[in-house]
């Protein structure tokens, strides 16, 4: 029997979990904690590090305390967590500025001096496309790629830059404040984009390519090796026992697939959190430029999970439940403020709302949205692009709004499945899991709009952790490798798609995928 405490760290919060390890995982408790997204102007998305720190040890001490558990029986310690992240650090490794999300996209000028210049090929300098293609299995033409954010610091902050002592992602910063080291692993550092796929190192031809100095860089282990033991003065902070083993854990593309029991070749999963995404296991490196999906490495070896991502999918459910669900369509009305407890705002809010989306057909009465609310990454990459709802008219409630934006969440994710179909076979089974998987409704809405069968997992919020928890297990020896995992997690639910309600949505596509066409240029206006 082994024990194994896994951070999943997200957008929004971190989750920590307690896992008992066997012949299977089963969580004994867990706890979440919130932090900050601060938004900028010019397309800035930052959050402090310090606020993720504080974040572990109070959910840390919460999962002891809840189960009085000995922190001393925990045998290793692990991380699910959000990529692409720019955490610079000095040498003691505290962050010399806020770290810059995923979400981050003011490096505009950085894109264009570096790639987005000369003779170009979807958005890249064809110079700088082929070696980047060849070396990396991808290229860095998205404004969100973290070397462009390096280099805006660079660029605009060069005092703070002097300052740094490594590039590290966001799971690598914590892992160092954890056990005083600066490591990557191997998924973090090809979501840099200059890490060569063949030589599984940094590749010095790519670093001189896209400006960074290979002083700046960690060292790159595999996800399940062990990093080191938890020190002192991290252990007293967390609750924990000094020594613990610290494993290097993965991102959550790398991770959510195994934790959703989709680790085997040719499995296709859809995560809906914060962010959300078509994700399916290919045995090579392949790159679709003209749709910006790439396959990414696993966290396994010999794998790639091709890759598809929606920068905002949960997040919009969370705007309807901010800014639509809490007046009219009944929560009020029926003197049951729900909103204003925090504790069941994630369980009778969004329970109401799922109940609220079957009162309105399919096709939300002819309204469309558009889930770009921070702009848009595949299968077309474009900043400017903004969430809008399309088609309403004098009969239009926000019922029918509210069923709309999750409609048009799942037509996105219909998009990232016909996409990667033209460059390989996706399952026919597709597991659906994150926060989004807990709706009935939403689930058998993504059926249908698919025209696939879904399935989801038990506690389909967890999954990150799961895999979390797969990794301390490959690196303790419990299993051979995270493939393993797959026998591990079953499917407690099955949704068919519905005939019927399937033509509705093919009608609403065709005009969904017209929407951005008919208005970039509006949006460049608008937004530029």
């Amino acid at each position: 029997m082994k024990y194994a405490l896994a951070y999943d760290i997200g957008t929004t919060g971190v989750k920590t979990c307690l896992f008992e390890i066997d012949s299977s995982i089963r969580l004994i408790a867990d706890s979440m904690a919130g932090y900050e997204l601060y938004v900028l102007p010019g397309g800035g998305a930052e959050q402090d590090p310090n606020e993720w720190w504080e974040a572990m040890c109070k959910t840390t001490k919460e999962v002891i305390e809840k189960t009085n558990f000995d922190p001393a029986k925990i045998d290793g310690i692990s991380f699910c967590s959000q990529m692409q992240g720019l955490v610079l650090v000095d040498k003691d490794g505290l962050p010399v500025r806020r770290a810059m999300s995923y979400m981050d996209q003011r490096a505009r000028q950085e894109l264009k001096d570096g790639m987005a210049n000369g003779l170009q090929i979807a958005g890249a300098n064809v110079t700088k496309l082929i070696p980047s293609l060849l070396i990396t299995g991808a290229v860095s033409a998205s404004v969100k790629d973290p070397v462009w954010k390096y280099n805006w610091v660079k660029n605009n902050e060069p005092e703070v830059f002097k300052k740094a002592y490594k590039w590290l992602d966001v799971k690598e910063a914590l892992i160092c404040r954890m056990t005083d080291k600066f490591i990557m692993t191997q998924d973090s550092a090809f979501a840099t984009l200059i890490y060569d796929i063949k030589k599984k190192c940094w590749s010095p031809k790519m670093c001189s390519m896209l400006g960074v100095d290979m002083n700046h860089l960690a060292d790159i282990i595999k996800c399940s090796d062990k990093v080191g033991g938890l020190t002192k003065k991290a252990a007293e902070e967390l609750g924990l026992a000094e020594g613990t083993a610290v494993f290097g854990g993965g991102g959550d593309g790398s991770l959510i697939g195994v934790g959703a029991g989709a680790s085997a070749m040719g499995s296709t999963h859809i995560y809906m959190g914060t962010s959300g995404w078509v994700s399916t296991v290919v045995p090579k490196s392949m790159v679709d430029v003209s749709t910006m999906m790439a396959a990414i490495v696993g966290a396994q070896d010999n794998s790639f999970n091709f890759f598809a991502e929606l920068e905002t999918a949960g997040k919009c459910v969370e705007w309807v439940k901010n800014h639509l669900a809490l007046d009219e369509i009944g929560i009020y009305l029926q003197k049951n403020d729900v909103a204003s407890d925090p504790e069941s705002v994630y369980t009778s809010l969004y329970t109401y709302l799922q109940d609220v989306i079957k009162t309105v057909p399919a096709g939300s009465n002819g309204v469309i949205f558009t889930p770009w609310f921070h702009g848009n990454r595949c299968p077309f990459e474009d900043p400017n692009a903004r969430a809008m709802f399309f088609n309403m008219n004098l009969e239009t409630g926000k019922s029918e709004l509210i069923r709309a934006v999750v409609e048009g969440v799942c037509f996105h994710m219909r998009w990232f499945l016909e996409s990667q179909e033209k460059k390989t076979k996706t399952s026919d089974v597709i597991r659906f899991v994150g926060g989004g998987a807990l709706g009935d409704a939403t689930c058998q809405i993504l059926a249908d709009c698919l025209g696939r069968k879904i399935e989801t997992v038990p506690s389909p919020q967890n999954v990150g952790s799961v895999g979390a928890a797969v990794v301390i297990a490959a690196g303790l020896g419990v299993i051979k490798d995270v493939n393993e995992a797959a026998k591990l997690v079953k499917a407690d639910k099955v949704y068919t798609p519905n005939a019927k309600d399937k033509a509705v949505y093919d009608k609403n596509y065709a005009v969904y995928k017209e929407l951005y066409k008919s208005n970039k240029k509006l949006f460049a206006a608008m937004n530029a």
